[in-house]
């Protein structure tokens, strides 16, 4: 709007101002977790928890979706977290006969 004046800098010679990344991917380089992805996690974690006692009860299979735009994190560190059968993450794509492979796996 305008620009900071000569003056006004002079005045604020001392400021610093660091930026942080909040995003629940974990896509974000130079940094091990960002903002968010913690507490996304925390959460998928508590509702297949309850998924998988009604799954148990019921001998169902059931598929969960998690949030993720591009990035897979999420989806691959739940599933190393309840020891889920599949998954799948944009990183990796499946390949063409993935359905036959999961019918196969679900079989046994």
């Amino acid at each position: 709007t305008g620009g900071i004046t000569a003056e006004e800098a002079k005045k604020s010679n001392y400021l610093n101002i660091v930026g942080m990344v909040g995003s629940i991917d974990n896509d974000f380089c130079g940094t091990d977790m960002t903002i968010g992805t913690d507490s996304a996690l925390h959460r998928i974690m508590e509702i297949v928890d309850a998924i998988t006692t009604t799954a148990q009860s019921h001998q169902r299979t059931f598929v969960l979706e998690v949030m993720g735009r591009h990035c897979g994190y999420l989806a691959l560190i739940t599933a190393l977290a309840c020891g889920a059968d599949w998954v799948f993450i944009p990183e990796s794509p499946p390949e063409d006969d993935w359905e036959d492979h999961l019918c196969r796996r679900l079989t046994e």
